[in-house]
């Protein structure tokens, strides 16, 4: 009988052991989740038969599933844009442990605006004195290229709220915000050099509809994040792998050129997130010092409690 227990107790713990391997590997939603899992499955694929263990893709219908995702251990293991990684870092115990590499050796990407190729507007004054008959498809509000880089560059720094500003204002992801383009179903959008790319490649037809009329400051490449949850032999196990991955093996070569042109992974930590922090921060600042609504004393206190955290990041 003793040895039955024992030989049930031996399976249970088996059984939980085999779970505690199972990887959900999350994915934002920059696009339609066939074309992103096309994309990674075949690396998803190498990291299962490299590592042992079993991944599957998680998809969300916005950024915040994947951050509220990690936070509950539905998601162990994400690709983000920085911001969605600062939020995962901050509330969901995420950790950036790596960056994408540029096949080009370049070291970012860029944010834009776009319009139709046969919009009279050309650049962000035309869009500003112009807003009030204008529909604007903003991104996602925790995609970095799609909502924070757009929001502090085109609308904080021209002291204008694009809820306001425009006539309609709705949020899509990337993919979506380019073809709503294309279609004249919106006359400008927020998107970024990456996917423009993409698009290009997938939709070459309506590639040439989409007309760019602003153009961001470089932002760093995405982030890799782990749950800080995961045992310390399977994060071990899944950075090594990734640090290594497409450094000479010609077929991975070509799995992460299919991904975004890219030349594989480097080790990261979430020290690549200041200049996001940073960036968000005096997006927050702006907002207090131009909001009517707040007492003197009120705007003061804020933007004390601001300006230190700013200090901090230094």
């Amino acid at each position: 009988m003793f040895k039955k227990v024992l030989a049930t107790m031996a399976i249970g713990l088996s059984i939980t052991g085999a779970m505690a391997q199972d990887i959900n590997f999350g994915f934002i939603s920059t696009e339609a989740s066939q074309n992103i899992k096309s994309d990674w499955q075949p690396l998803i694929d190498d990291l299962e038969k490299q590592t042992g263990l079993k991944v599957k893709a998680f998809f969300a219908s916005d950024y915040a599933g994947i951050i509220e995702g990690m936070r509950f251990n539905k998601v162990h293991l994400a690709w983000m844009g920085n911001k969605s990684a600062m939020e995962a870092v901050d509330r969901s115990n995420g950790e950036v442990f790596a960056q994408m590499v540029n096949a080009d050796g370049s070291q970012g990407y860029y944010s834009h605006l776009i319009v139709h190729k046969d919009s009279p507007y050309k650049s962000v004054d035309d869009i500003l004195k112009n807003g009030k008959s204008l529909s604007f498809s903003n991104g996602d509000p925790n995609s970095t290229s799609g909502f924070l880089v757009p929001g502090f560059y085109v609308f904080a720094q021209n002291k204008v709220d694009p809820k306001t500003l425009f006539k309609v204002v709705r949020n899509a992801n990337h993919e979506t915000n380019a073809l709503a383009v294309a279609n004249k179903q919106v006359d400008v959008a927020t998107n970024n050099s990456e996917n423009l790319e993409k698009i290009q490649q997938r939709y070459p037809e309506k590639f040439n509809e989409i007309k760019v009329v602003w153009t961001s400051p470089l932002i760093a490449l995405d982030p890799l994040v782990i749950s800080k949850n995961l045992p310390e032999a399977t994060k071990t196990k899944i950075k090594n792998f990734f640090y290594n991955y497409a450094k000479t093996d010609a077929r991975e070569k070509e799995i992460v050129m299919k991904i975004s042109k890219l030349s594989g992974f480097k080790a990261s930590s979430n020290d690549q997130l200041k200049p996001i922090r940073q960036l968000d921060l005096f997006s927050k600042r702006i907002k207090v010092e131009a909001d009517t609504s707040l007492s003197d004393a009120d705007k003061k206190s804020q933007l004390a409690q601001l300006d230190q955290q700013l200090a901090a990041l230094k």
